[in-house]
């Protein structure tokens, strides 16, 4: 008996989420397909993987038993992906970088750009998003991450250290000026839904409104302060770089964590992936006071 690790995969998706339809969503496939593939390992071992419920699909005792070894079997095909990858000395090739939006648009995507005009050969891919991309199971080769404690790194990654980063708290200019002109119009905090008024962020000078303005990203958080509505948190390589913003009087930086380049096991090795850090790790070090809030004098 042949077991097909596609079939596997499919299996180990829909263990994992409990559901056929964000199987598939990852997958990236019809959820027809994540039914037929499913259907074909149960058929192949001559037991049910799961059980259906109302609230998704519960996985039966046969079901852990295949999924204990349908992750060592995907720990293997990770393994010899990685190690062969890592033999790729080519420039020539994908190259997988994540981060978050805000890293991408407003710091690094100029330097992006650069990289891709130096090495025309390179295929790249920006995943720019709030999910941690798993470098382990390949689906990035270079993480650049903002990390409070080095201790939560974990092991099996190799990290460059880069600078530390700071946030600071932020209005529009035209909005401080009218503040210092003694304007009563109530100045809000803007705040995203899932984060709220960090405890560090205090009002200083500026009195706010008790009802605060929420997005749900950080680009419509931007937009808002731009409008002068009130004040946010921004880190300060976005504040400050910012024509329209300014720091609010009275207020301190923060310490978000330290910027580090991110690889994995063999991946590291190959020669674009060097490439690309050593380019990414020297911008950084030029943005250094930037990132730290070093870079203005404040109003």
């Amino acid at each position: 008996m042949t077991i097909d690790w596609d079939d596997v995969r499919y299996f180990l998706a829909v263990a994992r989420h409990g559901s056929v339809r964000a199987a598939a969503a990852q997958l990236k496939v019809n959820h027809t397909t994540v039914l037929r593939r499913v259907a074909q390992l149960e058929a192949r071992l001559h037991s049910q993987m799961f059980e259906k419920l109302p609230t998704g699909y519960r996985i039966t005792p046969a079901g852990e038993e295949v999924l204990e070894l349908a992750n060592q079997m995907e720990a293997s095909s990770h393994q010899l992906e990685t190690r062969v990858f890592g033999r790729d000395q080519s420039v020539k090739g994908l190259l997988r970088i994540t981060l978050t939006p805000i890293l991408a648009a407003h710091l690094l995507m100029p330097d992006f750009v650069e990289f891709a005009r130096l090495h025309r050969d390179v295929e790249m891919d920006i995943l720019s998003s709030g999910e941690l991309a798993n470098l382990t199971n390949r689906e990035a080769d270079v993480a650049i991450r903002v990390v409070y404690d080095r201790k939560t790194l974990p092991l099996n990654l190799h990290g460059l250290k880069g600078p530390e980063v700071c946030g600071g708290v932020y209005m529009s200019r035209a909005r401080l000026a009218t503040w210092r002109a003694g304007a009563p119009d109530p100045i809000r905090w803007i705040v995203i839904s899932n984060h709220g008024i960090p405890d560090w962020a205090t009002e200083g000078e500026v009195r706010t409104a008790g009802v605060p303005f929420r997005t749900t990203d950080a680009e419509a958080q931007i937009a808002a302060v731009r409008q002068g509505l009130g004040i946010t948190t921004l880190p300060c390589f976005l504040g400050d770089a910012d024509p329209l913003l300014a720091r609010v009087p009275g207020t301190d930086l923060h310490k978000y964590g330290t910027l580090w380049l991110l690889t994995q096991g063999e991946t590291r090795k190959t020669k674009r992936v060097q490439l690309f850090t050593e380019f990414v790790s020297r911008k950084l070090t030029a943005y250094g006071q930037l990132l730290a809030g070093q870079s203005m004098s404040l109003d």
